[in-house]
C-alpha cells in the first residue's frame, strides 16, 4: 500500500496560516503546491464546522484548472471534501450547483468566465437580494487572483455582488504586481476591502502620481508606495520564502538563443508602419502599438494581413535543430500566435497542442514528444512536469504573469530532472525589448516579495 502523502512543513505553516485567518492570501511561487495547502486548510476548516450551516466551499479558477486540476486534487488532498465542476453547459453548471444532499458534493468549482452567470442565478432566486451564503456557501477561494485585479471589471463586479460579508475569502497568486502596483488593489480588494479600502480612486491618490500622455491619465508610484502598500496587506498575507521552496527544486536553465534574419522588410515595417506584399496586399500597422505586434510576428518569421505571409524560418529551424540536439526528448513548445501553431503541426506530424483531447495525459506519459501550448490558455494550473522537462519559447508574451505560470508547469513540485528553458531571440528585433521587460516586471515582483517579509 502506498504511503499517504504529507504536506511538506512550509505547506503545513501556510494552511495553518489560512485555518487561523478568515481573509487572506497566499503568495508563493508558481509549483509551491498552492492548491494542496488551500484544501488542507479548507478539509479542516469544514471539519472544524467553521462554515457553519453554510457548509459549501466555492473555488473560482481559470477553466482548464477547474476541469484538470482541483478535482484531482481535492481527491488526494481533502479527507472530508467532495467536489462538483460547474463548467460546461447551464445546465451541467445548474446540476453542479444543486443541493449538496443530492449530489454530495461540499466544494463547487466555477471558472471566471462564468462569473457572470452564477451571479445571475444567485440573484434571481428571490425578491430579496440574494447571496453564495444564501446558497449555502460559507466560504471561496479565488485560485490564481491576478485575474481579479480590474475592480471594474465585469467578472470582479458580478462576484463582488453576491458576496456576503461573513463569507471566508481566500486567494492565491504567485506575485500581486506581476504586471505593476496598480494591480494590487483589486485583488486585496476583494478579499478584505478593509485592507486598501473600498475606492481605487482614493487608492491611487494616496499612493500614486498621475500624470497626462497623450489622450490617457497614467500614475507613477510615488516614492516608498511600494512598501507602504505592501505593509498595509502583510497581516493577511503568507509570503512563502523563495528559498524555501525552490531549494526542493532541480534547476531550471534559461538558455537565451540568438539568430539572426534577413532585416529589410522589418525595418521597412518600422520605419513606415506598412509593409508591401506584392499582389497589391499590405500589411499595415496603424498605430505604434499595432506596429510593434507585426514586428514582434516579424521577428518571428511572418506577418499576418489577409493572409498569413510567411518570410523566414529561422525560429522553426533553431527549434528543430533544438529537438535533435535533445535527442527528440518530449518538449512544450510555447507559442503566440495561430499561425505559429499551424505551421508547427505541419512540420511536427507528432506535435500535440495542448487543448487536444487525451493530450495533457498523453504528455504526462510520455507518449507526446512536441506539445504545443499558448500561455495564455495552458499557463495557469496544469501539472506538465511529469512527461519531460523541456520547453521552448518561440515567441515570448509581454506579460511576467504569463511568462512565470507557464515556466512552472514543469518547474514546479515533482519535477525530477533540470528544467531547460529555450528562449529564440531575434537579434536586433523587438523580441529583446519584450525579454528586457519580462526582467524589469521581474524586479519589481521581487521588491514586493522583500517587503511583504515579516
Amino acid at each position: 500500500m502506498a504511503a499517504p502523502v504529507q504536506l511538506r512543513p512550509y505547506q503545513k505553516e501556510a494552511a495553518d496560516f489560512l485555518y487561523e485567518h478568515d481573509r487572506a492570501a497566499v503568495l508563493a511561487p508558481v509549483g509551491a503546491g498552492k492548491t494542496a495547502v488551500t484544501i488542507a486548510a479548507m478539509d479542516a476548516l469544514w471539519k472544524s464546522g467553521a462554515l457553519g450551516s453554510n457548509d459549501r466551499w466555492l473555488v473560482v479558477a481559470p477553466k482548464r484548472v477547474c476541469t484538470d486540476v482541483w478535482p484531482q486534487e481535492i481527491a488526494k488532498w481533502g479527507k472530508h471534501l467532495l467536489a462538483s465542476v460547474a463548467v460546461g453547459t447551464p445546465e451541467q453548471r445548474r446540476a453542479a450547483f444543486n443541493d449538496p444532499a443530492k449530489n454530495g458534493a461540499n466544494v463547487v468549482i466555477i471558472n471566471y468566465d462564468n462569473l457572470q452567470w452564477l451571479a445571475d442565478i444567485i440573484t434571481a432566486k428571490g425578491k430579496r437580494k440574494s447571496t453564495l451564503k444564501d446558497a449555502g456557501f460559507g466560504g471561496v477561494v479565488f485560485d490564481e487572483l491576478t485575474k481579479l485585479k480590474n475592480p471594474s471589471g465585469q467578472r470582479f463586479k458580478a462576484l463582488e455582488k453576491i458576496l456576503h460579508p461573513d463569507m471566508l475569502r481566500y486567494g492565491l497568486t504567485g506575485s500581486f504586481t506581476s504586471n505593476g502596483l496598480e494591480d494590487v488593489f483589486g485583488q486585496v480588494k476583494i478579499i478584505d476591502q478593509k485592507l486598501l479600502g473600498r475606492s481605487k480612486g482614493a487608492f491611487q491618490q494616496q499612493y500614486f502620481f498621475s500624470f497626462l500622455r497623450g489622450n490617457y491619465v497614467e500614475y507613477e508610484p510615488r516614492p516608498g508606495a511600494l512598501e507602504q502598500v505592501m505593509d498595509r496587506i502583510r497581516p493577511a498575507t503568507y509570503v512563502l520564502e523563495p528559498g524555501v521552496y525552490t531549494d526542493t527544486l532541480p534547476p531550471l536553465h534559461t538558455v537565451e538563443v540568438p539568430l539572426t534574419m534577413d532585416m529589410t522588410d522589418y525595418e521597412t515595417m518600422r520605419k513606415n508602419f506598412v509593409l508591401e506584399l506584392g499582389n497589391d496586399e499590405k500589411a499595415i500597422a496603424e498605430n505604434a502599438a499595432v506596429v510593434t505586434q507585426k514586428l514582434q510576428q516579424m521577428a518571428s518569421g511572418f506577418v499576418y494581413a489577409l493572409e498569413t505571409h510567411w518570410q523566414s524560418t529561422h525560429k522553426l529551424d533553431a527549434l528543430a535543430d533544438l529537438l535533435d540536439e535533445n535527442q527528440r526528448a518530449p518538449t512544450i513548445v510555447w507559442y503566440q500566435y495561430i499561425a505559429e501553431r499551424n505551421e508547427l503541426l505541419r512540420r511536427h506530424k507528432g506535435a500535440r497542442d495542448v487543448r487536444d483531447p487525451g493530450a495533457i495525459e498523453d504528455w504526462n506519459a510520455g507518449k507526446a514528444e512536441v506539445l504545443l501550448a499558448h500561455p495564455a490558455s495552458a499557463g495557469h494550473g496544469l501539472n506538465l512536469q511529469h512527461g519531460g522537462c523541456r520547453m521552448v519559447w518561440l515567441t515570448l508574451p509581454w506579460s511576467l504573469e504569463l511568462y512565470e505560470q507557464a515556466v512552472g508547469r514543469l518547474h514546479r513540485s515533482g519535477q525530477r530532472h533540470d528544467v531547460w528553458n529555450y528562449v529564440l531571440l531575434t537579434d536586433k528585433t523587438v523580441d529583446h525589448k519584450i525579454w528586457a521587460a519580462l526582467r524589469d516586471k521581474k524586479s519589481l515582483a521581487s521588491i514586493a516579495l522583500e517587503a511583504l517579509k515579516c
